[in-house]
C-alpha cells in the first residue's frame, strides 16, 4: 500500500507575470533530522489541488489508515499570498516563528510544515476555501479574506474602527474577537488559532500626492476583494477597485490601477513602489492578521500532538506581533530611501467621510454591534 501522505512534486509554476519570476527563484529545501520541518515548497496549483483532493477523500474514507499515518510525521501545508521575505512578509515571519516554537516544544521530528508563499497555491479566495475543505491546513492572511465566507468577519474591516494595534489587542482580550471566531468556525469550518498584526496600518500608495478626499477623486485604488473595505475606500473618495493580490503589480505596470492601499512592509517586499511613488498615511485600517486553521485538520490530529502544536502556533503569533510593530518604521524609512514620498494627510477629513459606514454596517448586521461596542470602549 502506498503511504497516505505522499510528498508533492516540485513542478514549475504556471505563468504569473512578475510574481511567477519570484516564485521560480524558490527551490524545495530538502532537510533531514531536526530541520526537516523547514520546507518551502514550490508546486503547481493544479497538481497540488489534485493530490490534496485525493488525500482529503482518503481521510474521509479510511479512518483506520489515519491512525497509522499520524504515528509517523504529520505533514501540514501553510499558505501565504506574500513574497518569501523573512523580514517584511508576515507569512514567512510567522512560518519561521512556528518552526522555532515547534522545535522548542519537542515537535520538530513529529510535525513537518511545508510553506507555500507568493500565491503558489492560488489566489487567497481559492486558498481560504481550500482551508474550509481541509485541502490546505494553515493560512496566514488578514481577516478580510474570510469575510467572503462569513460576512460578520467584515466588522474588522470597517474604516477607522481601530486606532492602533495595541488597542486592537486589548479589545480582543476584552472579548471582541470571540463572536467573530465562533461565527467563522460555525459558518466556514475554519478556526482562528491566534491573532497577530499585519506589519503596519493600511494607507494609500498612489501615482500622485494625496492629502485630502478630493485628491483621491477618480483614482483607481486597488482594494481587497471584500465589500466592506471596498466601501471604505469609496467613501474616502477613491474609485475603489477590488483585485486579487497576485494581480496588483502587473495592473500597476499597465496603468489599470492608479495605486493601492496596504501596509509599508508589504509595499516594500512586493516592490509596488516601483510604479507608484506617493504614500499618504491615511491609516484607515489596522487589519488584524489571522492564523487560519482547518477544522478538519484540527479534528484528525492526535489530541496530544494537537495541544503541543496549538501552543507553538499561538507563541509564534505573539512573536510575529512583536516583529510587526518594529518593522513598520524600518519599512517606511526604506521606502523613503527608494524615492517614495511618505507624507501625512488630513486623516480627520477621511475619518468623517467614512463615519457613516459603521452605523450602516450595524443596521445591516445587528450582531456586529456587540463587537463594535467593545472596540469603542477599549482605549490603547
Amino acid at each position: 500500500m502506498q503511504p497516505l501522505l505522499q510528498p508533492l512534486p516540485a513542478l514549475s509554476l504556471w505563468p504569473y507575470s512578475r510574481a511567477n519570476t519570484l516564485r521560480q527563484r524558490s527551490r524545495l529545501q530538502k532537510k533531514s533530522g531536526r530541520d526537516r520541518a523547514m520546507i518551502i515548497a514550490p508546486v503547481s496549483r493544479r497538481t497540488f489541488i489534485k493530490s490534496s483532493t485525493a488525500l482529503a477523500a482518503g481521510l474521509v474514507l479510511s479512518p483506520a489508515i489515519i491512525g497509522r499515518a499520524e504515528a509517523a510525521t504529520l505533514k501540514l501545508k501553510c499558505s501565504s499570498s506574500l513574497p518569501n521575505d523573512p523580514k517584511y512578509a508576515n507569512g514567512r515571519v510567522y512560518y519561521d516563528n512556528l518552526v522555532k516554537n515547534l522545535k522548542a516544544n519537542g515537535l520538530g521530528e513529529q510535525i513537518e510544515v511545508a510553506f507555500f508563499p507568493d500565491n503558489q497555491l492560488g489566489q487567497e479566495i481559492d486558498v481560504i476555501n481550500s482551508v474550509k475543505l481541509g485541502v490546505i491546513d494553515l493560512m496566514v492572511s488578514g481577516s478580510s479574506i474570510s469575510a467572503n465566507l462569513v460576512p460578520l468577519v467584515g466588522t474588522f474591516d470597517l474604516g477607522y474602527l481601530f486606532a492602533s494595534f495595541p488597542q486592537q489587542t486589548k479589545a480582543f482580550d476584552a472579548g471582541a474577537a470571540k463572536p467573530i471566531e465562533d461565527a467563522l468556525l460555525k459558518g466556514g469550518n475554519i478556526r482562528i488559532i491566534a491573532w497577530a498584526y499585519n506589519f503596519g496600518s493600511r494607507s494609500v500608495l498612489a501615482r500622485k500626492p494625496v492629502k485630502t478626499p478630493e485628491d483621491l477623486a477618480g483614482l483607481k485604488i486597488r482594494t481587497l476583494p471584500n465589500p466592506v473595505i471596498t466601501e471604505c475606500l469609496r467613501l474616502m473618495g477613491a474609485a475603489a477597485t477590488p483585485l486579487a493580490f497576485g494581480e496588483i503589480y502587473t495592473a500597476l505596470q499597465a496603468g489599470v490601477l492608479d495605486g493601492l492601499e496596504h501596509d509599508p512592509p508589504t509595499i516594500l517586499a512586493s516592490k509596488f513602489f516601483e510604479t507608484a511613488r506617493f504614500y499618504a498615511l491615511t491609516q484607515h485600517n489596522f487589519s488584524p492578521l489571522a492564523i487560519y486553521f482547518s477544522d478538519m485538520t484540527f479534528n484528525r490530529m492526535d489530541p496530544k500532538l494537537r495541544d503541543g502544536f496549538l501552543d507553538a502556533a499561538k507563541k509564534a503569533a505573539a512573536d510575529t506581533r512583536s516583529h510587526g510593530l518594529a518593522v513598520e518604521k524600518e519599512a517606511l524609512a526604506a521606502l523613503t530611501e527608494k524615492g517614495v514620498t511618505v507624507a501625512e494627510c488630513d486623516r480627520d477629513a477621511f475619518r468623517k467621510r467614512v463615519a457613516p459606514q459603521t452605523e450602516n454596517f450595524i443596521r445591516a448586521r445587528p450582531e456586529s454591534k456587540a463587537v463594535i461596542d467593545i472596540v469603542r470602549a477599549t482605549q490603547a
